[in-house]
């Protein structure tokens, strides 16, 4: 396993189209071990693979941080297929480090997915694990922490991105 860089804000493969998954070979698990490994060192709960510049519709979780291996979670083309009640959650993302802000999500869901073997899988999620689904499915759909991000709070939130920046805590 090895720890790949994890692209910031403003890199453009962060919100392109992202492929499905098609192929399931050692390439895949590779690819998957490293995303487990990034997402640990940051630390993170999940990763998708367009954080590391792969564009494909595959994502990792794991609350538990590495801690146990019986909660990571493959995701390969997920799709949420139900979601019900609703929760406003403070958020952070690895591609916005340092950063968080509060989103509206799901309270529990029901998603449609693919193992590492391409097995089909479906899942049902509720609090945290649910909203780390909902973060990493956002990426696979091309969509930021501040697409969620409205009016004046959108407007401090890139204020915020931009003075990072300036400081040299993160660049594009």
């Amino acid at each position: 396993m090895s720890v790949r860089p994890i692209l910031v804000y403003g890199d453009p493969r962060l919100e392109a189209v992202n492929a499905p998954v098609e192929i399931f070979d050692q390439e895949l698990e590779v690819l998957v071990d490293d995303m487990f490994e990034t997402g640990w060192r940051a630390p993170g709960l999940g990763l998708a693979a367009p954080q590391v510049g792969v564009n494909l519709r595959l994502a990792t979780v794991d609350l538990s941080v590495g801690k146990d291996s019986d909660q990571k979670i493959v995701l390969a083309n997920p799709e949420i297929i139900e979601t019900s009640g609703k929760i406003s959650l403070e958020e952070g993302c690895l591609s916005f480090p340092g950063l968080f802000t509060t989103i509206l999500r799901p309270r529990e869901l029901v998603i449609s997915a693919q193992d590492l073997a391409g097995a089909p899988l479906e899942l049902e999620a509720s609090g945290l694990l649910a909203q780390a689904i909902c973060h990493e499915i956002d990426h696979l759909d091309g969509r930021l922490l501040v697409n969620h991000l409205r009016g004046i709070k959108k407007k401090m939130f890139l204020r915020r991105v931009a003075k990072m920046r300036k400081t040299g805590v993160w660049s594009a």
